[in-house]
């Protein structure tokens, strides 16, 4: 494990995580009711390993020969092959995490969730070796938020934040298409020229240009970019790509588009109670639809919506079902469905015996309302497992930030709070602090002359009062213009700040929630994700530092 000079940060001291998520890694007990499972309580584990094993193998042998299929193009690694091979025994379970399609693997927080579920994998392996353990990427090849996946940003030449658009025609919210079988466009060149355009030329640049362009090629589809991309990253630790949109996967979840048709009403009650209850102290996630399902008419991807008949229909369009008419699709055209954000889950833990789940903080979040879907299901649900957080940061980054006296925690400030304690830490006097004493000087001062005038004239001792709020006026201004000759004089300090917070907090978010990958694997090469491998503790529930 390779550690950094700066100690993790813990969550609460930074902006922008939602309460439940603070909770549910520190003071558990307060969410127990929502969870099935305290993920830091691993005396609890073997009970929850033993339950999901016991379920029925059929359905995870024939998962197995479905991702035997579709690795069918791939010479996969030793290890992958393994872990394929695995599946189908009832002592497998898998370690699952997921994602949209973002182009180029979207931000860096996809990386930080593989490699959770892939170590993760590896340490539960060794406290429960009567078990084999898996890690298995779940695409959300159904999602239809293209919008969201057909942009990237890197920190270009100059430290400055450049965000890349695949600037293809977006599907309206009336014909929304899942984002996985969007076919990749010719302006895909356009997308790679602004990517090449802003990245620094190294020894790495060529290479890995190829290779992206390899996968991101016109006529291919999203979904087999991202997965060659992962495959191409990810193979040599046993990772297994998993596709859900096969129609073969469909087939082995007939059962839940059924039930979920069946007993909607029922399923749908609970959710908004359980949200309800969120509601009171957190903050639920999502919005509870009607019915949990969508419907493919016509390569578009329609919610489904209960009727005022008893029967249902599609989300803004003129195509209603009996009831009957629905279960029958169901039954024999499973591939028409695909789950919502709350199903998806219990679909996932249909096809896998899933141990955990590794999640970001929204999806915490969601899980704690999904969590009563797995008793109306009869599925055993999986432990909720915290995603690794981190920054990298390189060296002469550090460097400056300790020269500097800056704290890393520091950089959450306001930007203007953030250049005063900058220019504060390298100034011979204390500046705030003057200006401090001055106005408590002024307010003291004005204080006795008040008492003492008083005694001569009641309305000259009260006048006081006004003289002393333009005295502290003019002071605040005096105050401003200082602040302005001190930005000047430390110029160069300022662009080194304001520089270093794009790099690290990006317009005030998560540098991992912004930044791709290939921007720092162009300049350090692809060992990075080996250094990144070696540097996460996923045991480590906090905000890690990786330094380059």
């Amino acid at each position: 494990m390779t550690t950094s000079s700066i100690a993790p940060t813990p969550f609460s001291e930074i902006p922008g995580f939602p309460n439940l998520y603070l909770d549910y890694i520190s003071e558990f007990e307060n969410v127990s009711e929502y969870f099935k499972t305290n993920f830091r309580d691993a005396s609890s584990y073997e009970n929850l390993f033993k339950k999901i094993s016991s379920k029925p193998g059929a359905v995870q042998q024939q998962v197995e020969k479905i991702i035997i299929r579709q690795y069918s193009k791939y010479l996969p690694s030793e290890i992958t092959q393994k872990n394929i091979s695995l599946l189908g025994k009832p002592n497998t379970l898998s370690i699952i995490t997921g994602q949209q399609l973002g182009i180029l693997g979207g931000p860096l927080y996809t990386i930080y969730k593989i490699i959770t579920a892939i170590k993760l994998a590896e340490s539960i392996k060794k406290k429960h070796p009567a078990y084999n353990f898996v890690p298995v990427f779940w695409m959300e090849t159904e999602d239809h938020d293209f919008e969201e996946i057909r942009h990237t940003s890197i920190v270009d030449d100059k430290s400055e934040i450049k965000k890349i658009s695949y600037e293809q025609v977006a599907e309206s919210e009336d014909d929304p298409m899942s984002t996985g079988t969007i076919k990749i466009s010719g302006v895909i060149n356009d997308f790679f020229e602004q990517f090449e355009a802003s990245i620094r030329k190294t020894d790495f640049t060529a290479d890995i240009l190829d290779q992206l362009k390899r996968f991101y090629t016109e006529g291919r589809t999203f979904k087999d970019a991202f997965r060659d991309l992962l495959f191409y990253l990810f193979d040599n630790y046993g990772l297994i790509v998993f596709d859900p949109q096969d129609i073969a996967v469909k087939a082995l979840l007939k059962d839940v588009f059924v039930k979920e048709i069946t007993d909607y009403r029922a399923h749908t009650s609970k959710l908004i109670e359980r949200s309800a209850k969120l509601e009171e102290i957190y903050h639920a996630q999502v919005k509870v639809k009607p019915v949990n399902l969508f419907f493919m008419h016509e390569e578009k991807r329609y919610a489904i919506l209960p009727d005022e008949t008893g029967g249902f229909k599609l989300r803004r369009k003129r195509i209603k079902f009996t009831t009957e008419e629905l279960l029958l699709l169901a039954e024999n055209h499973p591939e028409k469905f695909s789950p919502n954000v709350l199903l998806r889950p219990i679909c996932q833990d249909t096809l896998f015996n899933t141990a955990a789940y590794v999640a970001g903080p929204s999806e915490v979040s969601y899980f704690a309302q999904v969590m009563p879907l797995y008793d109306f299901f009869n599925i055993p649900a999986p432990i909720i497992y915290p995603r690794s957080s981190a920054t990298l940061m390189e060296k002469h980054n550090i460097d400056f930030l300790n020269k500097s006296n800056i704290r890393f925690k520091d950089l959450f400030l306001k930007q203007d709070s953030l250049l005063e304690l900058a220019i504060a830490n390298v100034m011979p006097f204390n500046f705030n602090t003057h200006f401090t004493d001055a106005e408590a000087e002024i307010i003291s001062t004005m204080s006795k002359l008040r008492d003492n005038l008083s005694i001569i004239d009641k309305t000259t001792g009260d006048s006081s009062e006004k003289y002393k709020v333009k005295m502290i006026s003019a002071l605040a201004e005096y105050k401003a213009k200082a602040l302005v000759a001190e930005k000047a004089k430390h110029e160069v300090l300022i662009k080194k700040t304001q520089k270093i917070l794009n790099t690290i907090y990006p317009n005030g978010n998560l540098q991992e929630r912004v930044f791709n990958f290939f921007g720092y694997a162009n300049r350090y090469g692809l060992e990075l994700i080996s250094k990144i491998y070696d540097s996460l503790d996923e045991t480590n529930i906090s905000h890690q530092i990786i330094e380059l």
